[in-house]
C-alpha cells in the first residue's frame, strides 16, 4: 500500500500558469488572501477549499502540491 503526503504546495506554479494572482483568486473563490497565502507556505487545505481552488484553476486536485509517496507493508 502506498501512502502520499502533500509535501509542498504547487499553487503558486498553478496561478502563475494561468496568469492569475492571489487577488484573482481571492475574487474568483471567496477563499480570503490571507488563507491562501497560506498555502502558498505551509498550510494544507481542506478537500472543499481544494475542490473550489481546483474547479477555479481548471486543474485537479492533486495538481495543486507535490507529493511525496511511502510504501507501507500491510
Amino acid at each position: 500500500m502506498t501512502n502520499y503526503k502533500a509535501k509542498k504546495s504547487n499553487l503558486k506554479a498553478l496561478l502563475s500558469k494561468k496568469g492569475m494572482d492571489l487577488e484573482s483568486l481571492e475574487r474568483n473563490t471567496s477563499i480570503p488572501q490571507t488563507q491562501l497565502n497560506d498555502y502558498l507556505s505551509k498550510k494544507v487545505m481542506n478537500l472543499n477549499t481544494a475542490m473550489t481552488i481546483s474547479r477555479e484553476l481548471n486543474c485537479s486536485i492533486e495538481d495543486l502540491y507535490i507529493w511525496s509517496s511511502e510504501e507501507k507493508k500491510a
